[in-house]
C-alpha cells in the first residue's frame, strides 16, 4: 500500500540522517492531544506569555515559591517539592548547577528550565515596592491576519447582503506593565473575521474587551486581582479555568498544579471571571476568596406555553458574526463567588474549597436520554475538600467534590520516583453521573468531569543515558449514556514512546497508542440501541536534528488505522518536514514546513503542531487528501520592535470546496495571513 511503503521509507529516513538536534518539549505533544480531544484549539496564550517572561527576567531560584515553579509545565508536583525540600535543608543555591544534586532533577530538566531561572541573592519585596511601577517592562502588541479567499458567509446571495456582518481580518489588541512577578496590569481588544468593527453591533470597536489588574506579595496579602482573572482550586473537579493538559507521554503531569488566582489576558471569550479576588495568609494558613458577575453568551429559548424564558446552552466559541449569534451576544448575567482556605506545612496541605454560581436565567439542556441527570436550572453550588502529601521520594494528592444534596466526585494521584531510572504515576477517578460544576477541567477522559470512572497507570524509564521509554494505561468506564453512545460503556488507551537521544544534537522518538472507546452502531433501523467498541491506533516518528548552530531540521511520519478491520475501516497518512534558521546575534529568524496528508474521512484525521507568531500556535486537523505548507519570518527592527509574518496555505487534491456551511471556500485551497508587531519598552 503506498501510504504504509511512505511511513517505512519516512521512517528509515528519519533514523538514517547523520546531523544533529535540538530537543522538542512535550508541550506541543500534549498541545496536540488537548486539541485533539476538544477538537478545538484553545485560545488561552498565558502560558506562553508567562515562559516569554521568564525567558526576559529569569526566575530567582533562591526566592522561588511553589506557585512559581508550578508555571513550568514540564516540572512534576514530585520535583518541586524536593527542590523545596532541598533548599530548606541545604539553604540558598550557590550556582544553577547545584540543581544537579537535587534529588529527581535529572540533566534533561535542568537543560528544559535553564533559560528560565537565574540563582541570586533574596529581594526584600516591601524595600523594593516602588520599582514595581517604575522598573517594569510595557508591552503593546499588535496582530491582524485573514483568510485570502472568502467564504460563503462573506459572500452576497442575490439581492440579500453577507451572512457575515464584518470584515475578515481577526484583530488583536494587547497592552501589558510587567514587573517581574509580582505587577501586572493590562488591557486587551479583539475581533473575531467576521465580525464588526466600530460600527453596526460594536460600535466601541473590538467584540471583545478584557482588563486586569494582578499583584503578589504585598505584607500578608499573597494575591490581589482585579478586573479578569481566573480561578483554580484543587484538581479541577470544582473550577480550574487556566490551561491544563490531558494524558500525555509525560506520565509525571497527573496532578492539576497553579496559583488559587492567576492574570487573565487572552483573546479567549469564556473561560474567566471577572470581578475581584483576594489571597491573605501568614506561615501555615491562607484564605481566598473571590466575586465575579459578567455577561455571557447563550442560546436563549422563548417557551410561548408557560411564558417563560431560559437558556439551552452557555455558548463557548465567542463568535458574534450574524444576527442570530449577536442575538445571543451577552445576554445573561453570570455570577459566581468562593473561596479557599488552606492550611500546609513542609509536607502536608489540607484545603476545602467552595463556589457558587447565580444565572440571570435557568438552563435547560435538550430532553434527550443522555441529558437526563445533566445540570439544570439557575443556580449551582460546589464544595471540595482536597489534600497533598510529600515523604521522601512519594507525593500524594486528592480532591473530594460534592454538589449540596447531589452527585459526588473524587480525584486521587500518586508520583513516586521509586529509582534514579524510573519514575511511576497512578491516578483513580469516581465521578457520578449527576455531579454538576462549570468551567471545570479535571484530569479525565471526558472534557467535562461528569458520569466517569476510571484508572490511569503511567511509568518513565531511563535504562541508559541516551534512552528513555514513556508508556501509560488508562482504563474508564461511564455509568449512564452520553453523546452518541445510547448505552453505559467503557473505554482503554494504552501509549508507548520510545526517545533516543545520543547526544545534544539529535533527538527522535517513536510512540505507538491505541484507544478503544464505544460508539452508537450505524444501523438505525433497529428497535434498540446498541453501541460497538471501535479502536483507533496511531503510529508516529519524529525527529529534531540541529545541522549547525543557526539550522535545525525536523521531521515526522504519521499513522493511523480507525476500526481496523471492520465496517467502518479508515486510514490516514501524514507527513511533515521542518527548518529553522535562527543564526546567533541576528535580527532575522525564519522557519517553514512542507507536508503531506492522505485520510479517509474524519475519523482518521490526524493532528500536527505548527509554529506560528510569538503567542501564537496552530494545531488544525488533517483529512482527505492534500498537501500543507507555511512559512513564518521573524524580524528584530530595533531592540524595542519586533515584527513576525506568517503564511500558511493548504492545497486538497480530492475535493473543489473547502469547508462548509458558511465557511465554505469555492475552490481547493486555504492561504492565512499573519502579521505582529511586538513593542516593549
Amino acid at each position: 500500500m503506498k501510504r504504509c511503503w511512505l511511513l517505512i521509507v519516512g521512517c528509515m529516513l528519519l533514523l538514517h540522517v547523520q546531523a544533529q538536534v535540538v530537543q522538542q518539549t512535550t508541550v506541543e505533544q500534549q498541545l496536540e492531544n488537548l486539541a485533539e480531544a476538544d477538537e478545538t484549539e484553545t485560545e488561552d496564550d498565558s502560558y506562553l506569555q508567562q515562559i516569554q517572561q521568564y525567558s526576559r527576567n529569569p526566575l530567582n531560584m533562591n526566592t522561588a515559591q511553589e506557585a512559581d515553579l508550578q508555571v513550568f509545565r514540564f516540572l512534576s508536583e514530585l520535583q518541586i517539592q524536593t527542590f523545596l525540600q532541598y533548599r530548606r535543608l541545604n539553604g540558598l543555591l550557590l550556582s544553577v548547577y547545584e540543581l544537579q544534586s537535587v534529588p529527581g532533577w535529572d540533566l534533561e530538566t535542568i537543560a528544559r528550565i535553564r533559560p528560565y531561572i537565574s540563582v541570586g541573592p533574596a529581594e526584600n519585596l516591601l524595600q523594593n515596592f516602588r520599582k514595581r511601577f517604575t522598573e517594569g517592562n510595557h508591552y503593546i502588541l499588535f496582530r491582524v491576519g485573514q483568510t485570502l479567499e472568502k467564504s460563503k458567509g462573506f459572500l452576497p446571495k442575490d439581492t440579500m447582503p453577507p451572512t457575515y456582518l464584518g470584515s475578515q481580518q481577526r484583530l488583536l489588541f494587547r497592552y501589558k506593565y510587567v514587573y517581574k512577578n509580582q505587577l501586572q496590569y493590562g488591557i486587551l481588544g479583539e475581533k473575531d473575521p467576521g465580525e464588526q468593527f466600530f460600527k453596526g453591533a460594536q460600535k466601541n470597536g473590538f467584540d471583545f474587551y478584557s482588563m486586569h489588574l494582578f499583584v503578589r506579595n504585598v505584607g500578608v496579602v499573597k494575591q490581589l486581582a482585579l478586573g479578569d482573572f481566573t480561578v483554580n482550586l484543587g484538581q479541577g473537579l470544582l473550577v480550574y479555568q487556566s490551561l491544563a493538559f490531558r494524558k500525555s507521554v509525560d506520565v509525571m503531569n497527573i496532578k492539576r498544579q497553579a496559583e488559587t488566582f492567576r492574570p487573565y489576558n487572552s483573546p479567549g471569550e469564556v473561560n474567566f471571571m471577572r470581578g475581584a479576588a483576594i489571597t491573605v495568609g501568614k506561615e501555615k494558613l491562607q484564605l481566598s476568596v473571590f466575586a465575579s458577575r459578567r455577561k455571557v453568551s447563550a442560546n436563549a429559548v422563548v417557551d410561548s406555553a408557560n411564558f417563560e424564558d431560559y437558556i439551552s446552552s452557555i455558548l463557548t466559541s465567542g463568535f458574534h458574526r450574524t444576527e442570530n449569534e449577536l442575538n445571543d451576544r451577552y445576554n445573561i448575567t453570570q455570577t459566581a463567588t468562593g473561596g479557599r482556605l488552606q492550611y500546609k506545612n513542609k509536607q502536608l496541605m489540607l484545603a476545602a474549597n467552595g463556589i457558587h454560581y447565580q444565572l440571570s436565567k435557568p438552563l435547560q439542556k435538550q430532553d434527550e436520554p443522555y441529558n437526563q441527570f445533566a445540570f439544570g436550572g439557575d443556580k449551582l453550588t460546589g464544595m471540595s475538600a482536597e489534600f497533598a502529601y510529600t515523604w521522601r521520594n512519594v507525593h500524594a494528592f486528592g480532591e473530594y467534590a460534592m454538589n449540596p444534596g447531589g452527585g459526588k466526585a473524587y480525584v486521587a494521584g500518586l508520583l513516586t520516583s521509586v529509582d534514579p531510572r524510573l519514575d511511576l504515576s497512578l491516578q483513580v477517578r469516581n465521578i457520578d453521573r449527576n455531579y454538576h460544576s462549570l468551567y471545570a477541567n479535571a484530569f479525565t477522559e471526558s472534557t467535562t468531569p461528569i458520569n466517569e470512572r476510571g484508572m490511569f497507570f503511567g511509568a518513565s524509564l531511563r535504562p541508559l543515558r541516551t534512552i528513555r521509554i514513556d508508556a501509560y494505561a488508562d482504563l474508564y468506564s461511564f455509568p449512564w449514556l452520553k453523546f452518541r453512545v445510547d448505552r453505559p460503556s467503557k473505554g482503554k488507551d494504552y501509549v508507548v514512546q520510545f526517545t533516543w537521544k545520543p547526544n545534544k544534537q539529535v533527538e527522535v522518538y517513536t510512540r505507538y497508542r491505541s484507544e478503544t472507546k464505544a460508539i452508537n452502531y450505524s444501523n438505525t433501523n433497529l428497535p434498540t440501541a446498541l453501541t460497538q467498541d471501535v479502536a483507533r491506533q496511531n503510529w508516529r516518528t519524529h525527529a529534531v536534528l540541529k545541522v549547525s548552530p543557526a539550522v535545525t531540521l525536523r521531521a515526522r511520519t504519521e499513522m493511523v488505522w480507525y476500526d481496523r478491520k471492520g465496517a467502518q475501516a479508515e486510514e490516514g497518512f501524514l507527513v511533515f518536514a521542518d527548518m529553522l534558521y535562527k543564526p546567533m546575534m541576528q535580527p532575522l529568524s525564519l522557519n517553514f514546513r512542507l507536508q503531506y496528508f492522505e485520510t479517509d474521512d474524519y475519523n482518521s484525521r490526524l493532528y500536527a503542531f505548527e509554529n506560528d507568531v510569538l503567542y501564537s500556535f496552530s494545531i488544525p486537523p488533517f483529512y482527505d487528501k492534500g498537501y500543507r505548507g507555511y512559512f513564518n519570518i521573524n524580524y528584530d527592527i530595533s531592540k524595542s520592535v519586533t515584527a513576525w509574518f506568517r503564511l500558511a496555505r493548504t492545497w486538497y487534491t480530492d475535493r473543489t470546496t473547502v469547508g462548509s456551511g458558511n465557511d465554505e471556500i469555492l475552490g481547493n485551497h486555504k492561504t492565512d495571513v499573519r502579521f505582529q508587531v511586538l513593542i516593549s519598552l
